[in-house]
């Protein structure tokens, strides 16, 4: 998988444990804007952690050295 064909995976999964995150929560027939502080951090932590999943999969698989130290920037900076 390339790296724009990785960042568009994580992306998406990013945007589907956000969504997993509103279902789970109930109340989707309300508008976004009706969304509190805590439930934008909520489903952030959600993405977040998401990332860091893919990522560590990722620089575990990596097969340069330039990727892992790039992806350990990103996990460990």
């Amino acid at each position: 998988m390339t790296a724009d064909e990785w960042q568009a995976h994580v992306t998406t999964e990013a945007a589907l444990a956000m969504g997993g995150w509103l279902e789970g929560r109930g109340r989707l027939d309300r508008p976004i804007a009706s969304l509190t502080r805590r439930d934008l951090e909520c489903m952030a932590s959600n993405a977040i952690s998401r990332f860091i999943v893919l990522a560590s999969e990722r620089r575990t698989a990596a097969a340069s050295r330039q990727e892992r130290e790039a992806l350990d920037l990103l996990l460990l900076g």
